[in-house]
């Protein structure tokens, strides 16, 4: 079990992933709030050769689902961009939100242009690396908030072989049980392929994605553990920065050689 954390300093991010003596590291490629292009990492020769796996966080503006043109169209790029440069830092795998559509309109166009987004990506050969849905923790039209909206995702885009990225504080946010919880998505997706694992500074069913550290948030850290032995899967932490080594700390000794 590889285990380790997002890493703010993107520009030495192996650096910062071998202070803290993490197996992996999460990072960006571009600025998350913008629609920039990507460009080759300075220190691209430095990640491929690393030992530590390295997972890719696309950037938070894309909505695949989106019903607006002028968001869905540049959302496809950026992801087909974003995957290729992943795929030429060896990365594991691209993280990608669920995403919405706006309230009044039919989920089933959002779940479809999911679908799109595979089949024209098909057409081309493919993705480079493996793109891991999210689920995400708000909005009544989301794609990837309730678990039966991820099964009516499932249906459109699993059979391309899309991935899925567990978010502890999303899922609980968004009102679904964590006791459970990897059993219940993989009778879904027949996977998880990355766990974030993050508490929640807010009550269950919030819809609020607001991350705590381990020890600090709603969530009972044992639970937390318990889902981390359950996945069978990588583990990156996306707490608060000051408690990311304390974090890494009490989840190693909480999960030993599970």
């Amino acid at each position: 079990m590889r285990i380790g954390a997002h890493v703010r300093e993107d520009d030495d991010p192996i650096g910062a992933g071998e202070a803290l003596g993490a197996d992996v590291v999460q990072l960006f490629l571009t600025d998350p709030q913008k629609w920039n292009k990507v460009t080759e990492h300075p220190r691209a020769e430095q990640i491929r050769a690393s030992p530590i796996d390295v997972v890719v966080h696309s950037s938070y503006v894309i909505n695949v689902a989106s019903l607006n043109n002028r968001i869905r169209i540049p959302s496809r790029n950026a992801v087909a961009q974003q995957a290729k440069a992943a795929a030429d830092l060896g990365a594991i795998g691209l993280v990608v939100h669920g995403g919405h559509v706006r309230d009044g309109e039919d989920p089933a166009e959002g779940f479809a242009n999911w679908r799109k987004l595979f089949e024209r990506q098909a057409d081309k050969g493919g993705f480079e690396v493996p793109i891991l849905i999210e689920n995400t923790a708000g909005g009544d039209a989301a794609m990837a908030r309730h678990f039966d909206d991820i099964a009516r995702l499932w249906d459109a885009v699993g059979d391309f072989g899309a991935g899925f990225c567990l978010d502890t504080c999303h899922a609980w946010a968004g009102g679904e049980e964590l006791v459970g919880v990897v059993e219940r998505i993989k009778a879904i997706t027949g996977r998880i392929d990355l766990v974030h694992l993050n508490n929640s500074r807010d009550e269950f069913n919030s819809a609020r994605d607001r991350h705590a550290n381990l020890a600090d948030g709603t969530i009972d850290a044992e639970v937390l553990a318990a889902v981390v032995v359950a996945a069978q899967a990588p583990v990156i932490l996306e707490t608060p920065a000051d408690g990311v080594a304390e974090d890494l700390a009490y989840l190693r000794e909480a999960v030993g050689d599970a």
